[in-house]
This record gives structure tokens, C-alpha cells and sequence, in this order.
């Protein structure tokens, strides 16, 4: 089923592998809607937090998060007929999930997060460019946001060795 550019969230809602692909319709932002993604993730990790989760459970569903996406989102792409529509943004979820492994849940290091990770996905460093152009479907679209989470997870670190 291929589905005009124009979504609209009713269209969304229909089918639940855009629905999670889009981010729970937070990919259908008109603007910026990587930045929506990645800020619709932030009341989920809230929610693992407050669950208090350990650390290697959270591993365990960053996983999942990962592996699924490469499957919604190959899925959604192909049926939207756009090789990385903009309104998917699961990787997004997965990028700031990645980013998030170990760091403490306050409101300065999840901002710090949030901030780190746009900004490496968005200039993609070397091997997330990479990845994005060479891996094919729902990896491809995946792995440069896992990529640049793992830069963003780096950085978050250091600062928080230093920091704290």
C-alpha cells in the first residue's frame, strides 16, 4: 500500500508499523521532524526511568528498538515509496535511546543527550554517513542513527566522568 507524501495521522494510525516507524505520528511534524522524533522519545526513557530499570534491561529493549526498526522501517519506506521518508523516525528513538545507555536521568544530561545526538545525526561523521548510503533498506536507515548515538553516548560520558 503506497501512500501519498501528504500522511496525515489518521492515515498513520491505520497500520501499526507507521505508526511506530513515524514515531507514534510525532514524524509528521511539518518542521524539523528528526527533532520531534528524537523529542517524542524523551517521555519513554522518562517512563523506563521511572520504571527503574537496570541497565542491561534497557540494553535488552535498546536491542529490540534497534532490530525492529530495521524491519518498520524498511517496511514503511517501501510502502510510502521513499527510500528514508521524513515522518519515519523510529531511528530517531533509537539513536537517543543509544545515546542514553548508563546516563543518569536528570534533566541536564537527557538535554545534553538530546542536543548531542541531533547534532551528530544531523552532520553525520564518518562511518554514519557511511552507513546511511551504503547499508541497504531499514539498516540503512537505521544504523546512521545508532551511529551517531554511539558518538553522542562517547561525548555524554566524558562529560559526565568530568562532570560529576
Amino acid at each position: 500500500m503506497k501512500m501519498p507524501m501528504d500522511k496525515n495521522f489518521k492515515d498513520i494510525i491505520k497500520h501499526p508499523a507507521y505508526f511506530l516507524a513515524c514515531g507514534f505520528g510525532s514524524g509528521l511534524s511539518p518542521v524539523a521532524s528528526g527533532t520531534t522524533g528524537t523529542m517524542a522519545a524523551i517521555p519513554i526513557l522518562l517512563l523506563f526511568s521511572w520504571a527503574g530499570m537496570e541497565t542491561w534491561q534497557y540494553l535488552l529493549i535498546v536491542v529490540a528498538v534497534i532490530f525492529s526498526g530495521v524491519w518498520l522501517c524498511d517496511k514503511t519506506s517501501k510502502d510510502f515509496g521513499v527510500d528514508d521518508h521524513p515522518a519515519i523516525v523510529w531511528d530517531e528513538f533509537a539513536g537517543f535511546f543509544v545515546t542514553m545507555v548508563a546516563v543518569p536521568v536528570t534533566w541536564y544530561w537527557v538535554l545534553a543527550g538530546f542536543f548531542l545526538f541531533r547534532l551528530f545525526d544531523v552532520i553525520k561523521p564518518w562511518p554514519a554517513n557511511w552507513l546511511e548510503t551504503n547499508l541497504p533498506g531499514g539498516w540503512g536507515i537505521m544504523m546512521d542513527d545508532v551511529q551517531a548515538g554511539i558518538y553522542a553516548w562517547a561525548v555524554l560520558q566524558i562529560l559526565i566522568l568530568y562532570l560529576n
